[in-house]
């Protein structure tokens, strides 16, 4: 069903400052405005990857997800049925909006807006990077992937197995992290699910990859220039073995920024759980203390299932 990330929308009031961070740290590029003003950002050749709309408060839009075949939208829909949640069938506007062919959305039980796509609108030959770097690992491993902080990963694990995401593995440090990954394509994981209070859930952050350790390399000691706040230094993941920094965006959530992830090969790949987040590195930087670990956002009190009831 699902098999990739295929963009990221999200409110701001601080949208006019991405665009500097965007090219000049990331090397991505600045499509034309969406119809109410919101910056797009480009990275291959869709038409655009992250699109930040004008907001008086930062708040997760929604996230856009893509599928290879158009009858598995119907597969997603009856899914999403099964497992007790209504999806909706985007109309021309939407979809013309999104530059995709066909749309359905719906709202996980945890708040967060999912749009399902097919026939994303390809432009060949339009990316022109906004710094020299080698270019962002697209194409059918999608955007990247993006953490999704919930109270109950368990049950995060159940709602998105449905949907075709498959388990790469875990990482479990007892009293600070407890996270599942899970990949839908050759990356490694295009989702992952951390464990945060209740009450509360939220989007911690969006993973970008590039084609080189220079480029990451580069883009650390530019986002240092520029002032960017940097909240995990260079180092590498045990699980994907991922190259990467992490740095805070002009809208509270955070960016890893990141180089040769591995590669799942479905036939053989077997799941792990690690006790540790990074072979080296990663270390919290400075400027990452006091912020906020992402766009959070309240969770509606969910009433309860018979067998959670008392006599």
């Amino acid at each position: 069903m699902i098999t990739s990330l295929a963009y990221l929308g999200v409110g701001s009031p601080n949208k006019d400052e991405w665009p500097r961070m965007a090219t000049g740290m990331w090397g991505a590029m600045v499509a034309d405005p969406g119809p109410d003003g919101a910056v797009r950002i480009k990275i291959d050749d869709a038409p655009w990857r992250i699109q930040i709309h004008p907001a008086d408060q930062d708040e997760t839009r929604y996230i856009g997800w893509g599928v290879d075949w158009e009858e598995d939208l119907d597969a997603v829909d009856k899914a999403l049925a099964d497992a007790g949640i209504t999806a909706r069938h985007g109309d021309a506007d939407l979809a013309a909006a999104r530059d995709v062919n066909r749309i359905l959305f719906f709202t996980d039980p945890w708040g967060f807006r999912h749009e399902v796509t097919w026939g994303r609108t390809a432009q060949r030959s339009t990316f022109r990077p906004g710094r020299a770097i080698s270019g962002f690992v697209t194409g059918q491993q999608g955007l990247g992937h993006v953490l999704l902080l919930m109270p109950d990963i368990e049950e995060g694990h159940r709602f998105f197995t449905r949907l075709g995401f498959r388990l790469s593995d875990k990482i479990i440090v007892p009293g600070r992290l407890n996270a599942r990954f899970y990949h839908c394509n050759a990356r490694h994981h295009t989702l992952a699910l951390g464990q945060c209070p209740p009450g509360v859930a939220g989007l911690n952050h969006l993973m970008i990859q590039v084609g080189s350790l220079d480029d990451v390399g580069t883009g650390y000691e530019i986002a240092q220039q520029m002032g960017i706040p940097i909240t995990l230094t260079l180092g590498r993941h045990t699980n994907d073995q991922q190259f990467s920094f992490y740095h805070s965006t002009p809208s509270s959530f955070h960016v890893e920024y990141g180089f040769g992830g591995l590669e799942v090969d479905e036939e053989t790949w077997v799941p792990k759980v690690y006790d540790r987040t990074a072979v080296w590195g990663h270390a919290q930087h400075p400027d990452g203390q006091g912020r906020p670990p992402g766009i959070m956002h309240p969770l509606a009190e969910r009433p309860a299932r018979p067998a959670d009831t008392e006599d």
